[in-house]
């Protein structure tokens, strides 16, 4: 059985790094070296990339295994240097809040692939993928790897310019088995996930896995649920040299939001502070407040609510009725994986993505005509994509020449859209989790069509203790919207394109243990087809003034790894240089949905080091740490049409870029008991762009601990206990929900989960 790991801060991440054998006594030293050549020593949890001219890291199923069952796998990778994750929910998959950033670069600047497959930019309105945790259930994924700068050039993405994520499914197994876990803990949290693995149907033939996860919580504060279901079906065929494979992804995710806070409404109303969502009769008489005040710009509604807020209310915009994200996601996929020679093997996979969504929003702005001063303002989402990517190998002699292709076309459909409400009393006459019908009107729609087509060359020489690879790939990606119901946003067309964007890296093999890699790679964004985010945001005129270009990054990489019987580690370095950097400055709350102003704002210069190692003082218990420093500043400050500043930029750190990254784990695994415990440190994150707003840095620590039942009856069962936020600090999680403003503190914040626990039990056979 695999051996788990687990997780605590270290004092001194050097200490790690620098252990020698005298961290041990001798005979556990040689119980160790005893274990490892009889082959029962376990892979490290976390791979340290060895053989790679790039700085990746990677995670396998048995880590995620320790987590809270239903976990985003982007909250299990938070611990890798340089990673900054954070979500206000313990799972880490409530997508309004959950954000990962890599080294200075936002999610919507990363890429993400499933198998290969392109999941988008994975932010909440996503025109062209879906979230990893409605792709697949966190039981099914198999390994995640992280590249934190220089992304493969295979990787089926138009967004990553500060490096990939690509996670890998587990395939079903040979022999028929059985899987089942059933958690509960914290806020109602019930979660059950099941998986029948069939063995191979017939000798050497096909094996099939099928699973359902189900999962309902109520929110940690407030009024409102988080619930999914998920399928998940896979079958492959072994080959002599590869695989036949297919499957389909379905999920349906219902989720309540929580309320965006500023810090003025933290110090005010506390990080507890929420929707109002089971009180309808405050709701209203707020919105009919705000109405009397001239504060929604709507008329006088009720004259007798009178025009002061109850305290502690001061606003409209301090909270709102309710809101919630409602998400159906179909994705499949067919592919073949083979060696057609001994030197030659091809790879293609055909994929299709349905997604039917809506943002909901109980807004005070507008009325509902005849009804309620509250109604319900959706954005409307509809994506049909379909694609294909593939690629061919050849070995010749000490080169390995590749090529491959990406193609999608992605039909995406964006409406905003109100909803009617009675003027009941005690309760509304819609549920936010439901799907609205029969809205009272429709403020724009439109058509997006976004054509990519990507291509690939790398040729891989080794000689020696040398490896050296060098390759390019080609973008080009297409976006046209068209109106439907066109409103105050911009129709047209826009193309990002460069058929030249380099890769070059290299690997020393100074001992069988020690290596030494560097590479640098550039890389483009494409523009988003949206009408919430990209070029097409903005007004008609401001589109047709824009004089564009497509942001583009160069990274340099250089590091070290080594490695032995009981430790690994990896120390490298980096500089990014970062050009036409597109901001989109919004105006407004962010319920107001308000054309965005788009702009090239300059450069961002980036440098900065990371370390992580793993060592393993006895057969039981292994340490990990990492520490990530960076180093984010925009090089120009904002200025309009006519040379005047709008924002003092340069100079200022990036936002949401913390300059330290501190994580640690200890673990220990005796066979049936095992723990982890681990903690994160984050510092100050900027959330204005000329820096005169922050949040303060937080260390946040997690455990775990089980008992494996291995004879009589319980044979096969595990129980494990989890905590999130261990010792319950108030903190602030996410930041830039609403976007970032210029200057000053605005409602853009999410509180971060209190202390929540977990009791789950395991069973297979």
């Amino acid at each position: 059985m695999k051996l788990f790991r687990t997780s605590l801060l270290l004092a001194g991440t050097a200490g790690v790094f620098l252990a020698t054998p005298g961290f041990a006594q001798e005979s556990t030293i040689a119980e160790i070296d005893a274990d490892v050549a009889a082959g029962g020593g376990e892979q490290e949890i976390v791979i340290i990339g060895t053989g790679q001219t790039r700085q990746v890291q990677e995670l396998d199923a048995a880590d995620i295994a320790l987590e809270v069952p239903g976990i985003s796998p982007l909250k299990a990778i938070d611990k890798l240097p340089g990673v900054n994750f954070q979500s206000s929910d313990p799972f880490g998959s409530y997508e309004w809040s959950s954000r990962i950033s890599i080294r200075g670069f936002n999610q919507a600047q990363l890429g993400f692939t499933l198998d290969g497959i392109p999941l988008g930019d994975m932010s909440y309105g996503n025109h062209n993928g879906l979230h990893i945790s409605r792709a697949i259930a966190s039981e099914n994924v198999g390994r995640v790897e992280v590249a934190q700068g220089a992304g493969s050039l295979s990787a089926a993405s138009s967004s990553n310019l500060g490096g990939t994520i690509e996670f890998f499914t587990r395939a079903p197994r040979d022999e028929f088995g059985l899987e089942a876990n059933a958690t509960y803990g914290s806020e109602n949290n019930v979660r059950g996930f099941v998986r029948m693995d069939s063995g191979q149907l017939v000798e050497g033939g096909p094996a099939l896995s099928l699973s359902y996860a189900f999962q309902d919580a109520d929110k940690w504060k407030g009024d409102g649920i988080q619930r999914q279901h998920q399928v998940n079906a896979r079958i492959e065929q072994k080959l002599p040299d590869g695989r036949i494979f297919g499957f389909v992804n379905f999920s349906d995710r219902r989720e309540n939001d929580y309320q965006d806070l500023s810090k003025e409404m933290i110090d005010r109303l506390g990080y507890d502070w929420d929707n109002f969502a089971d009180d309808w009769d405050l709701a209203v008489r707020v919105a009919h407040i705000a109405n009397n005040r001239g504060d929604t710009g709507a008329p006088v509604s009720n004259a007798a609510a009178g025009t002061v807020y109850p305290a502690p209310i001061k606003t409209a915009d301090d909270a709102y009725y309710d809101a919630a994200g409602l998400r159906k996601d179909w994705l499949g996929a067919v592919g073949i994986d083979t060696g057609l020679t001994d030197a030659w093997s091809v790879a293609a996979t055909a994929y299709y993505h349905r997604n039917r969504g809506r943002g909901i929003w109980y807004t005070p702005y507008v009325p509902t005509p005849g009804g309620a001063p509250i109604s319900i303002r959706t954005t409307e989402y509809e994506v049909d994509r379909y694609g294909f990517i593939g690629s061919t190998a050849l070995e010749l002699g000490n080169n390995r020449i590749e090529a491959g292709v990406w193609y999608e076309d992605n039909d995406f459909n964006q409406a905003r859209r109100f909803y009617g409400l009675a003027n009941t009393t005690g309760a509304p006459s819609r549920s936010s989790i439901e799907w609205p019908k029969n809205p009272f009107a429709t403020q724009w729609e439109l058509d997006f069509n976004t054509k990519t087509f990507q291509y690939h060359v790398q040729d891989t020489l080794q000689a020696g203790r040398l490896t050296v690879n060098a390759g390019w790939k080609g973008l080009r990606v297409r976006n046209r919207a068209e109106p439907v119901v066109q409103g105050s946003l911009a129709v047209g067309e826009i193309t990002a394109r460069d058929w030249f964007l380099p890769q070059v890296g290299a690997l020393f093999e100074i001992t069988p243990d020690q290596e030494i890699f560097a590479t640098f790679s550039q890389n483009m964004r494409a523009y988003a087809s949206s009408a919430t985010e990209g070029p097409f945001a903005t007004t008609q005129i401001g589109f047709n003034a824009l004089d564009l270009k497509p942001e583009k990054s160069s990274t340099y990489e250089v590091g070290v790894r080594t490695k032995s019987r009981r430790f690994q580690g990896v120390l490298a370095g980096y500089y990014v240089d970062f050009r036409n950097r597109l901001v989109a400055f919004s105006s407004g709350a962010g319920i107001q949905g308000n054309p965005a102003i788009l702009q090239n704002v300059g450069s961002v210069r980036s440098y900065g080091v990371e370390a992580a190692g793993t060592y393993r003082v006895t057969p039981e218990l292994s340490l990990f740490a990492s520490y990530a420093f960076n180093q984010s500043e925009y090089q120009d400050d904002v200025v309009n049409a006519a040379g005047t500043i709008v924002a003092a930029t340069d100079g200022k750190t990036v936002v949401n870029s913390p300059k330290h990254l501190v994580k640690g784990e200890i673990t220990y695994d005796a066979e049936s008991v095992f723990a982890r415990l681990g903690a994160n440190y984050t510092s100050r994150r900027f959330y204005s762009y000329e820096n005169d707003a922050s949040v303060g840095g937080f260390v946040i620590v997690d455990a775990s601990l089980g008992y494996r039942f291995t004879s009589g009856a319980l044979d096969g069962v595990t129980l494990q206990a989890n905590a999130v936020n261990l010792f319950d600090k108030k903190y602030v999680s996410t930041i830039g929900t609403n976007g970032f403003a210029n200057r000053g503190d605005s409602q853009t914040l999410l509180a971060g989960t209190p202390r929540q626990v977990f009791v789950t039990l395991k069973t297979a056979f």
